[in-house]
């Protein structure tokens, strides 16, 4: 999760604005960098690795100037190197940048082909190149802004300084968080409000779609056609937190916010977004000679599991044992060391996890861990370790670590398949896409669903009993939107296979019974709609969570349907994922129960 400041001050910034980086190191990076403009010139600090680095550079080569701009970045697109670092300078334009630019390589080419020279491996510096070339056909800075970021996609959050309006800082958000702070003749912007505690405690939070122009007297906001938009000021208590809540009532709601933010990260460890293929860090065991693969962990860990096995069994042609490790500990599983392991597991401190880990090792079995914490105990006795790059989790009920969960999973099982010649390189240049497509559709997911499941949620908060139903890799989506709801409204939930419905659930079913029915339209739909019916014909209030051609083509009546975009298979999973996180939250909120930190559950459950 690469980290923003920029300053429009009145006295030096350099040093607060490497002093502001500091305060987002919690986020994770590989380099850094700063630039400022002063006196008619522009210029940078940048240094590989840790901020330690580039206070020594700018210790023996300082830099002058009252505005400025800086970056922590986690490297997505080229490897982490002085090179790579933001702020990327083209012609007078210097960019810093959070997210991924899905369409760089058709722009790079593009601008590549009239005559730009690209000095980076970054899906960043296209932005850089584009400012400057429609600054260069003479359009002012606000409209050569609005033109650029109508011509990228992705999910991104930007500053950029332009050395001839020396005074000014724009920036945008469609996705990841960026938020303004109001000074006494200055202006700051950052990732969050914990960046711009120390200089200011009042702040405003863009939301996706804005952008702005900050001076030393104020910021004007836009959306991306260039109206003028009012946003909240608030008062930040970022300096009380070691993690900020930021504009959200609460750690979970904040952290479901973050998922196309921390998913970009997670992917970007595992495929090469430059030519859409896996990349190494996919392969750390050798897939190729493995016969089988056993997967155990707890809770939510366990179902993103049992959603990868759907993935490595269907591209790898890999056979997978999963099993909860509690259970797994004890049922002396044979086991060969033609065998595999992983373990998933957010803290990498899980007990039962860690017991089957060990078991496992015994057995003479190559061990991986996709975990959160690399310096966990889980980890480090592992001998490959596969981070989901989530970022601090506050909230007890898993969201973001769940979705980045599956994201390695699905990037781990690509490695898988292509290591053991079950896929094509077309496919896999596909599927890839698909994936790097994920953080964009998130965001617009979140937003455009968050009205209508809040005022669902209020419905589903008078329930007592709630039943979820899926096929395919949607059957434990099912089981997480039970245990997400049970975990924090205290509402009985159950998660079945749809297919399991007439073998004992539908005694369940009456009028007053919401059956939570979550139908991509895949090669499930027909299967599932057929439960669907069952449902029906006993009064069941069915709430259908689909897509765009499952709503077209299902004609049911429903308590409500809740509609996404279309989606490939690949990552349907984690795009399904948000509305039972959101249904849960919000039913959870309307019933006044403690969300962050729900009664008898702990974060990391380290013993037995």
């Amino acid at each position: 999760m690469c980290g923003i400041v920029g300053i429009v001050g009145s006295k030096p910034v350099a040093g607060r604005l490497v002093d502001a980086l500091k305060r987002l190191e919690y986020r994770g990076y590989d380099s850094a960098g700063v630039a400022t403009v002063y006196d008619g010139v522009m210029d940078r600090r940048r240094a590989e690795g840790k901020l330690f680095n580039l206070e020594k550079r700018l210790d023996s080569e300082p830099l002058d100037g009252t505005v400025g701009i800086a970056h922590t970045r986690w490297a997505t697109h080229g490897v982490p190197n002085e090179t790579n670092a933001h702020p990327h300078f083209v012609e007078g334009v210097a960019v810093v940048h959070n997210g991924i630019i899905e369409n760089f390589s058709e722009i790079r080419d593009h601008l590549t082909a009239e005559g730009s020279v690209f000095e980076s491996q970054t899906d960043t510096e296209v932005i850089a190149h584009l400012m400057a070339k429609y600054l260069g056909e003479g359009l002012q800075p606000q409209a050569a802004l609005l033109k650029m970021l109508n011509r990228v996609t992705g999910a991104f959050a930007l500053a950029v300084m332009l050395k001839d309006h020396p005074n000014t800082i724009m920036a945008a958000r469609s996705g990841p968080p960026l938020a303004i702070g109001h000074g006494k003749g200055e202006m700051f912007l950052g990732s969050d409000a914990i960046a711009l505690s120390p200089f200011t405690s009042e702040i405003t939070y863009l939301v996706d779609g804005d952008c702005a122009i900050i001076s030393r007297d104020g910021a004007t906001i836009l959306d991306f056609s260039g109206n003028v938009v009012k946003r909240p000021r608030q008062i930040s208590q970022a300096t009380a937190y070691v993690v900020d809540k930021g504009n959200h009532r609460h750690f979970m709601e904040k952290e479901i916010y973050e998922q196309p933010e921390v998913i970009s990260h997670a992917l970007s460890h595992y495929v090469n977004f430059a030519d859409n293929t896996v990349g190494a860090n996919a392969a750390g065991i050798d897939f190729k000679s493995v016969s089988s693969l056993a997967i155990s962990a707890c809770g939510t860990a366990y179902l993103a599991g049992l959603v990868g096995k759907y993935w490595f069994e269907r591209y790898a042609r890999l056979p997978v044992e999963i099993d909860v490790a509690s259970e797994f500990r004890y049922r002396e599983m044979p086991l060969q060391p033609t065998q595999a392991a992983l373990f998933i597991s957010q803290s990498g401190e899980t007990a039962d996890t860690l017991a089957s880990l060990r078991y496992c090792k015994e057995n003479g079995l190559k061990i991986g861990a996709v975990v959160n914490v690399r310096e966990s105990t889980i980890a480090r006795e592992s001998d490959a370790v596969f981070p989901i790059m989530a970022g601090p989790e506050i909230g007890v009920a898993s969201t973001k670590a769940f979705t980045c969960q599956l994201a390695v999973l699905a990037s781990l099982a690509l490695g898988a398949a292509k290591a053991r010649g079950t896929l094509t390189a077309k496919d896999e240049k596909e599927l890839v896409k698909h994936l790097a497509e994920m953080p964009r559709i998130m965001s617009r997911v979140l937003n455009l669903i968050q009205p209508q499941m809040e005022s669902l949620s209020r419905e589903l908060s008078k329930c007592r009993d709630v039943l979820y139903l899926g096929r395919g890799t949607s059957f434990p989506l099912a089981m997480e939107g039970a245990l997400k709801l049970k975990e924090i409204s205290y509402i009985h939930a159950e998660g079945y296979a749809a297919g399991e419905l007439k073998h004992g659930p539908i005694a369940l079913i009456d009028e007053n019974m919401p059956v939570i029915v979550i139908a991509p339209y895949d090669r499930f739909f027909d299967k599932t709609v057929s439960n669907m019916q069952e449902v029906a014909a006993r009064g069941g209030r069915i709430i259908f969570i689909t897509d765009e051609a499952g709503a077209g083509a299902s004609k049911l009546p429903t308590m409500a349907t809740i509609t996404l975009p279309n989606v490939d298979e690949i990552i349907a999973p984690m795009i399904f994922s948000l509305p039972i996180q959101l249904l849960a939250y919000h039913t959870a909120v309307f019933m006044g129960t403690d969300v962050d930190q729900p009664r008898n559950l702990a974060k990391s459950v380290t013993v037995e």
